[in-house]
Order: structure tokens, then sequence, then C-alpha cells
């Protein structure tokens, strides 16, 4: 046993060493006539067929600023060659052939929308040529082709990218490009795109005629249907402009006196000016406009107008008496409607009892009539003032001078007192006028005290009206405040509900 298996590993090493030759010497029978520029047909007045699919492997890159699309594929390329059959048998049983392209004939097939540098980007592998003369050519590549971006539903659009395969040379007449088993696209080998998403790939066989040549060419266009995944647009642009408007919206509820109103608002318009800059970075410099910008835009007019809105609330805020006058109608919109409308209520307005009490005691002293008052008043305002009683005023009745104690004398009158009073002391009257001029001194400094207290009475009522008309322009801005903190709300939620609902899908992972 031992020798017959050492026979037999003795025939088989022999077996293989005599079949070496056979390669190369169908090699040379078949390349050594053969001429790389001969169209492989039996009968030149028919075309070579051939057939075309595509093996797509992945998406690399779509860059939407040059409108480019970046795939690696696999073609897929059979046909007959007449000049390249044998026999087998006659060959030890060779039945395929690896041949470089270079040395055979093999179409000039080229993408007619590729950007790349060198056109054709495809590696050039060897050919498998069978016995029967049928070539297999599968020459993978990164294809780098042309394909006009939609932006119009940037981030939420869908793209349709042609890639469009044929002949350069061989018209239809002479080169019949079909469909691999009318299919063309093969999906086995894809992989995922992180950005992107593969709806469909489709393939379409056209027969064109073009300016240049009479006979039409035949073309094979793959198209591929994306979908862009929208869950990164969402996370770092859309979110932070959202929240960017919100934080202007809660601007609004800031107090004019804190300061910050301002500075939030036009530091919201300059993030908001940056998030627009990246999304014009990514975009094509074309007149659409997209989904993402027409949002950015309305949210940075909404911001925009919060701040001109704050510069006029903070105008209404510090506003007072000595610079502003309020008007009818300002008091009755700003003042009356639109806090009923917002149902905004004043404190501290008509309802509180110091402000009531302070404002009746001020009236009584500067309306205080003469006779009347200190007819019905139980007290007169001297003795309100001096701290005395009322028999002081029943004993001052009977001389003339006793009007002054509830209201200043005139002062003709004062005047003749004074005029008086000194002709007694150069006479010498007597001693009931003495008695009489000695009591006028008294009366003449409690007029002085109640034209005094009117005085300082008039100064805290303007001081009073002063503040309430202050007061008016203070909840005027707050009115403003509240309404536009209403309307900006409304407008943000309506402006991103309308963005969402109009795209043609929202969230892709």
């Amino acid at each position: 046993m031992g020798i017959l298996l050492a026979l037999f590993t003795v025939y088989l090493f022999i077996t293989e060493t005599l079949c070496g030759p056979h390669e190369k010497r169908l090699l040379n029978d078949l390349l050594d006539p053969y001429n790389t520029l001969e169209r492989p047909v039996a009968n030149e007045s028919e075309p070579l067929q051939l057939n075309l699919a595509l093996m797509l492997m992945q998406i690399i890159d779509v860059n939407e600023k040059d409108q480019l699309l970046v795939t690696n594929m696999w073609l897929r390329l059979e046909w007959n060659d007449v000049n390249l059959r044998w026999n087998h048998s006659d060959y030890g049983g060779v039945k395929d052939l690896r041949i470089p392209p270079h040395k055979i004939w093999k179409p000039d097939l080229l993408m007619y929308n590729s950007a790349d540098e060198g056109f054709d980007s495809t590696y050039q592998t060897n050919i498998v040529v069978n016995s029967n003369g049928s070539c297999l050519y599968i020459p993978p590549g990164i294809f780098k082709s042309t394909c006009k971006i939609d932006i119009t539903w940037f981030p939420f659009d869908d793209q349709k990218c042609d890639m469009k395969f044929g002949s350069w040379t061989y018209d239809g007449f002479q080169l019949d490009l079909q469909l691999h088993d009318d299919a063309g696209g093969d999906l086995s080998g894809f992989v995922t795109n992180g950005e992107w998403d593969l709806l469909d790939l489709q393939a379409q066989r056209s027969l064109k005629n073009y300016a240049c040549c009479p006979n039409p060419y035949v073309d094979v266009t793959f198209t591929l249907y994306i979908r862009r995944r929208t869950i990164y647009y969402l996370v770092n642009l859309i979110m932070p402009s959202v929240t960017l408007a919100v934080m202007a919206m809660l601007g609004f509820t800031l107090p004019s006196d804190c300061g910050e109103k301002m500075t939030l608002g036009v530091t919201v318009l300059l993030s908001l000016t940056f998030f627009l800059n990246m999304v014009c970075e990514t975009m094509p410099p074309a007149s659409e406009l997209p989904l993402i910008g027409t949002y950015f835009n309305c949210i940075m007019f909404m911001v925009a107008s919060s701040v001109v809105s704050t510069i006029m609330i903070l105008n209404y805020h510090h506003r007072n008496a000595d610079t502003h006058v309020m008007s009818k109608w300002v008091k009755l919109v700003l003042l009356v409607w639109m806090p009923y409308i917002m149902c905004m209520t004043r404190p501290n307005r008509e309802d509180s009892p110091s402000k009531q009490e302070k404002k009746s005691t001020a009236s009584s002293i500067h309306h205080l009539p003469d006779l009347e008052f200190r007819a019905k008043s139980s007290r007169s305002l001297l003795a309100n003032v001096l701290d005395l009683d009322d028999d002081l005023r029943s004993s001052t009745r009977s001389y003339p001078g006793a009007r002054s104690q509830v209201a200043p004398m005139p002062e003709h009158v004062v005047e003749q007192q004074q005029q008086h009073s000194t002709v007694i002391h150069r006479g010498g009257g007597n001693a009931s006028q003495m008695a009489a001029a000695s009591c006028l001194g008294p009366h003449r400094e409690l007029s002085l005290i109640l034209k005094e207290l009117r005085t300082i009475t008039d100064k805290l009522r303007k001081e009073e009206e002063d503040e309430e008309i202050t007061n008016d322009w203070k909840f005027a801005a707050m009115v403003v405040d509240r309404m536009c903190l209403y309307i900006f709300t409304f407008f943000t939620v309506a402006a991103t509900i309308a963005v969402l609902m109009s795209a043609p899908h929202v969230i892709v992972t």
C-alpha cells in the first residue's frame, strides 16, 4: 500500500507538470493574432451585446455645496468575444483565463456625468475569459458624479441622484447596452451611511440622439433615491434655535429695572446669526431658500423684533411727567383695554386705604373754606396744628383778625394792620388800641403757617400726581411687555409647527 501511494503521488506530480504549458500555449494562440482594436463580432453588421450591472457598496458622501455624489461601486460587464474561443480539451482542460484589460478588446464604457479628475475612476482588474468566449469584467471604483441637490426641504429632504453609463464611441448599431437580468442594481453588499438612508436603486435603459453624431447612443441610468437622517440636525440646529427663541421670549418676563433685557436680546440675536452661518456654509449658493433657512429667518425676525420691542418698553418704563404726557387713547388702550384682554390687574390702584386717606386729607386742606368750615367742624385748623382747644376760637371772635385762624389774611389787610399798629405806637393811643394791636401779632404768624401748609400740600399733591403719571407709564410698559410675550410665543410656536408639518418627514434615525 505504501508503494501504491507513492506511485500515485508521483503520477499526480507528473500530471500537474505536464499541464503548465497548456495555458501558456493557449495564451500564445489567442493573443498573438489578436487585435485589441477589432470589435469582436462574427458579423460586423450586427451590434455586440453588452450586459451591464451595478453593485453599490457604499454612499461615501453627498456634497450639497458642490452638488456631488461620491459612491463606492463595482461595475459588472459581460460580453462575448468570438476571437477568444477555444476547445478546452485541446489545451489540457483549461476552461478560463485571466487577461489584463489592455491585452484584449473591452468596451469604452464611461460615466457620462462623472466629476472625477481622471473622469474614469475604475481600477483596471483582469478580465475573466471562458472557453466559449464570454468575458466577465468587474472593475471597482470610487465614483464621483454630479447630482442636482434640491435643498428646498433641507434637512427633511429626499434626493434623487442619477449615474449615467454608456459607450463613448460605439453607437447603438455597434454596441447594444442591456441591463443584466433586467435588474441592474445589486445591494447585497451595501454598507449603510450615517447621514443618508438608501430608499431604492433603479436602472433604466434609454436610446438618445446627440447633436454631435447622427446615430443614437444607448445608455443605462442608475437612479439612487436617498433620504437624509434628520436626528443630527434636530439635535444640533433646530433644538438650539428653538431654545434661543424661548430665551428671547423669556426676556419679556424680566423686570425693566434689571438692566439685562437688551443684553439678552442682542446675545440671542448674535447666536442665531451664528447658526444661520453654519447652515449657509453647507448649502450651495443658489436662489432656493431651504426650509431650515426659512425657519431661522423667521426666528431671527422674531428676535430682532423683540429687541425693538424691548427698546420701546424701556422707553415707556423710564418716562415721567416732566418729559411726556400720556394721551387719552394711550390710556384707553394700554391702561384699560389691553390689561382687561390679558387679564392683568393693577395692584394698589384706588383701593389702598392709606392712599385714599392721604388724598382726602390733602384735598380737605387745600379746599378748606373760611367760615363754613369754622362753623361745621368741631376743631379749627389752627387748633389741629397748634394743638389748641376751640375756646381760643370762641374767645377771639370779637376782633377782626379772627378770620386769619383758618385762612391767610389778605396782604392789604396785613399792611393796614401794620400801619395801624405803627400809628398807635407813634401817637400814643389809648390802652384798648394798644391791646388790639398786640393781639394782631400771633394771628399774623398763624396766617403765615397756614400759607406754608398750603405750599407743602400743593407740593405733595403735585408729587403724587407726578408719581401717578410715572406709575401709569411703568404699567403701560408692563402691558406692552406682556403683550409682546404672548405675541412672540404664539409666533414661535406657530413657526415651529408650520416647519415640522410642511416637511415631507420629520425624524429619520
